[in-house]
């Protein structure tokens, strides 16, 4: 949906900073050359992108109050990326001090912390603006698309969202099920599984972390699925101090692992 027109002259400050302009009392809009759309890797990336190529006009709109986008949301029991740790990152950005070969969520999210501070995103990012459409103004001299009532801008990024939001599957008795019922991206820390009869439904990448994590504390634990999924071992394993050392004095021996890290990836891949 991005449209590559120049950029309304009026629409930013001599300095190239956003220029604010007031609309409804206690609201206030920024009229910038990009509006980018999230800040989990897609939308980080593509700020650190913007930057690297001179354009510090833009905003990142995030609905939540943090960076991370799937690695913020999900935080269930066994949570971690099924992509080797060497290859899941920037090529920007490599991150020497993974500790895991596949490592968990925390450790993602906190290295999507280190990418917004190192390359100086804070000051685009706007968080609780949640974008729910955005309408294309074209009787602006440039045309304008208007993504939130916080910004508006000629080009807008939306990175790939796929896992953004829980898919809660239409089961006939759910809503009157006497049981607790929450989804994986939503799970309830606060509700104690031990002992516990637990069903869980799909065998798509949470469920296959979930399950080995509970299934030692449950009473009884069912799984329905629908499609057997195909799953290899993961050849998971701490990653010593003194590897880390190495890559962090040599960063080409990081490099030189990735290719053969790819070949240890199990068949499924992060947060469903």
């Amino acid at each position: 949906m991005a449209r590559p027109e120049t950029p309304d002259p009026a629409a930013a400050r001599a300095d190239g900073a956003a220029a604010p302009a007031a609309t409804e009392p206690g609201h206030e809009v920024q009229h910038v050359r990009v509006a980018v759309i999230g800040s989990g890797f897609g939308g980080l990336g593509a700020a650190v992108r913007l930057r690297q190529e001179g354009i510090t006009d833009f905003v990142v709109l995030e609905r939540a109050a943090s960076v991370g986008g799937t690695w913020r949301d999900n935080s269930y029991p066994g949570c971690a990326c099924d992509v080797p740790s060497h290859l899941y990152s920037f090529s920007f950005a490599p991150n020497p001090d993974w500790p895991r070969t596949f490592s968990g969520q925390s450790d993602i999210r906190a290295y999507l912390e280190r990418v917004a501070d190192r390359f100086r995103l804070r000051d685009h990012l706007r968080f609780n603006h949640e974008v729910l459409g955005a309408r294309w103004d074209a009787g602006r001299p440039a045309g304008r698309w208007t993504p939130a009532r916080a910004a508006t801008a000629p080009t807008c990024w939306w990175p790939p969202a796929a896992r953004s939001d829980p898919s809660v599957p239409d089961l006939p008795g759910l809503d009157g099920f006497p049981g607790e019922v929450f989804h994986s991206a939503r799970w309830d820390h606060d509700y104690d599984l031990r002992g516990k009869r637990v069903a869980v439904v799909g065998t798509g990448a949470s469920a296959i972390q979930i399950v080995p994590k509970i299934q030692p504390q449950v009473g009884r634990l069912v799984l329905f699925q629908r499609t057997p999924a195909w799953v290899m071992p993961r050849m998971d394993r701490d990653i010593t101090p003194a590897e880390r050392w190495v890559y962090r004095r040599f960063p080409a021996a990081q490099r030189a692992c990735a290719p053969r890290c790819g070949g240890c990836a199990s068949s499924r891949s992060g947060p469903s």
